[in-house]
């Protein structure tokens, strides 16, 4: 492609952004947790529960792992198995503070200077599993340090995101083999 292209193609991207930031659906205003350390949050996560969006369609065995980078940021490794073709795909960003370093709201990116809310508005006491809001009502998931997770928590996350306006009908729950 063509220095020209490519500026158009960029160019195409960024106002699409900008006018899906600015469209989107109502934003999530709940909650995120207070007290929230990150050296307990660090290391590797199963995906238990998901909205599904692009990139994540027909992904099985889905993990995501933070782990610090030198500037302070965290680094972001997602990574999941396709369904059909059985080729790992992962994708690999960067996340920082929203706010105030106590607060479980971060900020996510994939692409570039585009950044998305990723709020986490449940954890258990011990780092063990979470249920995570996106700065919408279009992303959720429930992770989980192990591939499954404990009914009665799950039960309490699902409430809970129900009550604050997700439509669990639109959950998937992620196949995490072996």
């Amino acid at each position: 492609m063509d220095k020209k292209k490519t500026l158009l193609t960029l160019s195409a991207v960024a106002i699409g952004s900008v006018i899906y930031n600015y469209l989107k659906p109502v934003k999530s205003d709940v909650e995120v947790i207070q007290d929230f350390d990150l050296q307990k949050y660090l290391g590797k996560w199963y995906e238990i529960a998901r909205f599904d969006f692009f990139w994540e369609k027909n992904l099985k065995n889905v993990t995501a792992e933070y782990s610090m980078n030198e500037d302070g940021s965290v680094k972001v490794k997602n990574e999941g198995v396709n369904i059909t073709t059985e080729k790992t795909k992962t994708s690999i960003g960067k996340a920082k503070y929203a706010g105030n370093v106590n607060e479980g709201a971060l900020k996510v990116s994939f692409f570039g200077p585009f950044y998305s809310g990723y709020n986490i508005v449940m954890i258990d006491s011990d780092y063990q599993d979470a249920l995570i809001f996106g700065d919408n009502l279009d992303y959720i998931w429930i992770l989980s340090r192990t591939k499954s997770i404990n009914e009665d928590r799950k039960a309490h996350y699902l409430k809970y995101a129900k009550d604050c306006g997700y439509d669990l009908s639109k959950l998937k729950w992620t196949v995490q083999e072996g």
